[in-house]
């Protein structure tokens, strides 16, 4: 996938951001300093399987980017940043994420490309821009080697590696969130089992304090399971210790790897980070017993549900840095 250079150095210029998820489309013009002027976002359409699902999504989308191109007046737009979920093809610029049914080997960047002509278009997976985002404007700042994980009802993220995105050849690296950290353990939405999601997500967390006998309040929802925990419930505190070990257990792996400096965690489950974050520490020190795991810095995100968006305009402002 190929596109042409651009300069964003005029203060004036404003790329166009969007992100894909499951719940919900947002698009954002965001200028070169990281700001977001503008944002909007809509309902990720569900409709019924058959041969007009994709355009249905499809027509969604394109009308928040045409709200988005008409809201920027003389504004000049001087590119598209696109984050999805995955899995995704970067080399073929289509992607079939897996919370969205419809959209199987869907063209999204030639799309794109036909509704604002002219500019280049970039994509890159949800992970990889929240990574970037908060390594561009975020908690990441100043952090060349640098992993954020993004923990809500999955455990998704990114790396930023020798201060460059660490995105493999197909766009689909540094997948935390499926790396395996129990042989036994439970299965997980991926279709394996013990991976780090499978342990540490909200869903993942509400079902291991339901099967132990939490008796929840509400919806029985992650939100219900923390204040449960705030007040002391044994079953939800245990709910959270045992997501912070699994956490730290890839966590630690990862960095073996490529020997990270910083951690910033995200994502709903991340608001929760004083009933998180000890369990979290204490199973950083407990698997990280060389040298070089030691130090290992750890944050809260500081963009939130902006990163991705944030990140996919980094990719149009900051090519150089953020785009191969």
């Amino acid at each position: 996938m190929t596109d042409t250079a651009v300069d964003s150095a005029d203060a004036s210029s404003l790329a166009l951001a969007v992100d894909i998820g499951g719940t919900k489309l947002a698009a954002a013009l965001i200028g070169a300093d990281g700001a977001v002027v503008l944002a909007d976002r809509v309902a990720t359409p569900r409709p019924a399987p058959g041969p007009g699902a994709a355009e249905q999504v499809w027509t969604a989308l394109a009308d928040l980017v045409k709200r988005m191109v008409d809201a920027a007046g003389d504004r000049p737009i001087v590119g598209v940043g696109a984050s999805t979920a995955g899995p995704f093809d970067l080399v073929g610029a289509t992607i079939s994420p897996v919370n969205i049914h419809a959209w199987r080997g869907f063209p999204l960047v030639d799309r794109l490309r036909e509704a604002v002509p002219e500019v280049p278009v970039r994509l890159a997976g949800d992970g990889a821009c929240a990574a970037i985002g908060e390594h561009w404007r975020g908690a990441g700042r100043g952090h060349d080697d640098l992993l954020v994980l993004v923990v809500s009802t999955g455990v998704g993220g990114g790396m930023i590696h020798g201060g460059r995105p660490f995105l493999g050849g197909g766009g689909n690296a540094a997948h935390v969130g499926h790396m395996v950290v129990d042989l036994d353990g439970e299965p997980c939405p991926c279709g394996g089992q013990g991976c780090v999601e499978a342990l540490s997500s909200g869903p993942s967390m509400v079902r291991y304090a339901l099967r132990e006998g939490w008796h929840a309040t509400g919806a029985g929802t992650a939100r219900d399971l923390a204040d449960a925990a705030r007040a002391g419930d044994p079953v939800a505190v245990a709910a959270y210790e045992r997501a912070g070990r699994a956490l730290a257990a890839g966590i630690v792996s990862a960095a073996a790897m490529c020997e990270l400096s910083q951690v910033v965690i995200g994502g709903g489950v991340a608001e929760s980070a004083d009933l998180l974050f000890p369990s979290l520490r204490a199973g950083l020190d407990h698997f990280g017993r060389m040298g070089f795991l030691r130090d290992l810095g750890l944050r809260t995100a500081e963009l939130g549900g902006t990163a991705g968006l944030i990140g996919a305009a980094a990719l149009i402002h900051e090519p150089g840095t953020y785009w191969s």
